[in-house]
């Protein structure tokens, strides 16, 4: 892992140390936007606040922008703070996701210019494997001062991500690869990708357990990609594209870009086209 690399991951013999830290449960599951809170209620590692992807995590869904808006940055740094959330704090997230979620809250923080979270590795599932502790008690939180922030850093629109193209860009699609090649669509009105852009699939940074890749994996997972050229990142709504940014990260690449919209904005588009 670079030096200056903002992607950070922690274990669970770690986390029970980091008691500076505070702890954030974004689980969530695509389609039931009741089943991550639920889960959480069930049980959480102690002393965790619980993020909605779609209701703190994303904005309001428009006409373009795609199925997971990023939030409005007043909102969501109002709602940092409502946990004592600050830009120089420790926070540490986790999901059951292989780092699907908890992976855009990293983006959110690195783009606002906050402390990066550390991600649990091997996510929630890891933390009960490893005998950590559970609780049910929703905790009281420590709210601090609001900070002010302007905009999201290292984000391109479907005008910007046109130029940067034409410019020569690398662009990653980060879907399974049978929505990559038009063979389905679960989600979207369109099936396929957008014009020049390699898959590479988000799942393909992590195991089975959801641990990332060592850090040899990764760079001979990426290390086929052609150099020298600066690389745009998508995937459905711009979620789970967040997965490939964060393993770029490790790997030393902190100039990748996040398409936010994702292919369900470029789908708005085509469709607005016809």
């Amino acid at each position: 892992m670079s030096r200056q690399s903002s992607a950070t991951l922690i274990s669970a013999g770690q986390l029970v140390q980091a008691t500076d830290a505070i702890i954030v449960d974004c689980r969530f599951v695509l389609g039931q936007p009741d089943a991550g809170r639920e889960a959480y209620l069930r049980g959480h590692i102690p002393g965790a606040h619980y993020l909605d992807l779609e209701e703190d995590l994303s904005g309001p869904v428009a006409r373009h922008g795609g199925r997971h808006p990023l939030p409005d940055v007043r909102q969501l740094t109002a709602r940092l703070a409502s946990l004592g959330i600050h830009p120089g704090a420790r926070v540490v997230a986790y999901d059951d996701a292989r780092f699907a979620f908890a992976a855009r809250f990293w983006w959110l923080l690195r783009a606002l210019g906050y402390r990066p979270p550390e991600l649990l590795d091997g996510g929630y599932a890891g933390w009960l494997a490893a005998g950590g502790a559970v609780e049910q008690a929703v905790p009281q939180p420590v709210p601090c001062a609001v900070p002010s922030a302007e905009a999201y850093r290292g984000v391109v629109d479907i005008t910007a991500l046109a130029s940067l193209q034409a410019a020569g860009s690398l662009l990653l699609d980060s879907r399974d690869p049978a929505r990559y090649a038009g063979l389905e669509e679960p989600l979207d009105p369109v099936a396929g990708h957008i014009p020049g852009a390699l898959n590479l699939p988000w799942q393909a940074v992590s195991d089975a357990q959801g641990c990332l890749l060592d850090d040899a994996r990764l760079s001979a997972h990426f290390a086929g990609l052609p150099e020298g050229r600066p690389r745009v990142v998508y995937c459905g709504s711009g979620v789970t594209a967040c997965v490939n940014l964060f393993a770029l990260a490790r790997t030393g690449d902190e100039s990748a870009l996040l398409y936010a919209g994702s292919w369900s904005d470029w789908c708005s588009h085509l469709m607005a086209d016809e």
